[in-house]
């Protein structure tokens, strides 16, 4: 059963960067041949510094006409670089995302050294998940939950999405918040409770 909780579980690991005294056309060479918009860019150490963009370029070209092609990245990079942590939930890196209006983030380890690169798209395939792997994750959400009660009692379904929880639950209370904790895992977009408690 594959789980997406964390930028890990979703990133990509081959990622493309350039090093502080890459050129102008260097740079623009490895945006166009890898055919993303924007590199991070790291120290010799692998640590990221910045990140340049295929806007940081077309800046340059129009602000320094005479002098453009001769600066290097150090110089073109938006800085400091804003990355997230691999354990990070997605949803902060979706916030992050959102909040500066990019495309894609650095994935850094405890020493700022890239690990990965997670993008939108990364973020939605939460959202493809295979209906039985998703209804397995609310099933191991639930053993969890409602251990020691029967679980058993419980029936999971899973559509396009969408759960469906039917059964018996062990008393009125729970089902408010059955219906919070399938809503929290990712990839489920609603969720519809037919849960009666035991007369």
């Amino acid at each position: 059963m594959a789980t997406y909780e964390t930028v890990r579980d979703v990133m990509t690991h081959a990622v493309t960067a350039v090093g502080r005294d890459e050129g102008f056309r260097d740079i623009a060479r490895t945006l166009q041949h890898w055919g993303v918009s924007a590199v991070p860019v790291l120290t010799g150490d692998g640590r990221v510094i910045g990140v340049v963009s295929e806007a940081d370029l077309l800046l340059a070209r129009e602000h320094e006409p005479e002098t453009y092609t001769g600066l290097t990245a150090g110089a073109l990079m938006s800085a400091p670089a804003v990355t997230v942590h691999p354990d990070s939930p997605l949803a902060e890196a979706g916030r992050a995302m959102a909040r500066r209006h990019f495309k894609r983030l650095p994935v850094v380890d405890d020493e700022d050294c890239l690990v990965g690169i997670v993008s939108r798209g990364d973020l939605l395939k939460v959202h493809l998940r295979d209906d039985d792997d998703l209804a397995g994750q609310v099933r191991f959400e639930l053993i969890a939950a409602l251990s020691p009660p029967d679980p058993a009692a419980i029936d999971v379904r899973a559509q396009d999405g969408r759960i469906v929880l039917s059964g018996t639950l062990p008393d009125t209370t729970a089902a408010a918040l059955l219906q919070k904790l399938v809503r929290a895992v990712p990839g489920v977009v609603d969720v519809e409770v037919r849960l009666a408690a035991p007369a």
